[in-house]
């Protein structure tokens, strides 16, 4: 008759660190083998979509994208990105083509991608959708007040126009899912149609305007394709 005596504590340490030991050297020779094959270790790359190639056609020494969903927020983006091109040129020398700007407009910010001319028109259910005032009337704004210089309207801008920066190469990517959800407010307080409300929404956005899917999607799409991303 044979008696097993079981293996003590410090034996049980020592077998259970011995075979983690050996299973990472079996890993190492296994990578080992592959490098030696040629293979290089599999890097996780974003897949591609020719409706998000738009962001690979603007210059592209230095790329910069914001996401606004308030408008607080949009406000704040145009103040930072003024600063930005203005450094960029007085600083380092670079000239407003070489850089990308973007702006996402999207959730409570998109409405301030549209015109004046839809602003007045529209502005009481834009206004209550968005919750917002224009802080000069206290009232619902009849104007864009981001593309407005009009002294006495204290906004985040700080006096820079969307129009001004427009005019200088920055680019505004505007939420579809939240212009359809803004024109259907629109139609239920006027008794228009979203269809119609929508497709004049989209003929009346600010220039260098492009609508995307959604703005969170630009967002992640931007970031993959090299953009810097600041949240305003």
């Amino acid at each position: 008759m044979s008696i097993q005596i079981p293996p003590s504590p410090e034996r049980r340490t020592f077998l259970a660190g011995l075979n983690s030991r050996l299973a990472g050297l079996a890993a190492i020779a296994v990578g080992s083998a592959a490098a030696a094959q040629g293979k290089a270790p599999v890097r996780w790359e974003a897949a591609r979509h020719e409706k998000d190639d738009w962001l690979d056609k603007l210059p592209c020494k230095h790329r910069l994208i914001f996401d606004t969903t308030t408008p607080q927020g949009f406000g704040e983006a145009l103040a930072f990105a003024g600063n930005y091109m203005r450094v960029n040129k007085a600083d380092y020398g670079l000239q407003d083509s070489d850089l990308s700007v973007i702006i996402v407009a999207r959730h409570h910010s998109t409405p301030f991608a549209y015109n004046d001319a839809m602003w007045a028109k529209y502005g009481a259910p834009i206004a209550a959708q968005a919750e917002y005032e224009d802080p000069k009337t206290k009232e619902p704004p009849v104007v864009n007040v981001y593309n407005s210089a009009e002294p006495g309207r204290s906004t985040p801008n700080r006096g820079t126009t969307a129009d001004s920066l427009l005019k200088r190469g920055l680019q505004l990517a505007v939420c579809s899912t939240a212009t359809r959800a803004f024109a259907g407010s629109i139609a239920a307080k006027t008794g228009g149609t979203t269809d119609a409300v929508n497709a004049e929404l989209i003929a009346n956005l600010l220039p260098n305007s492009r609508m995307v899917p959604a703005g969170i999607v630009a967002v992640s799409r931007a970031q993959e394709r090299g953009y810097t991303l600041v949240k305003a």
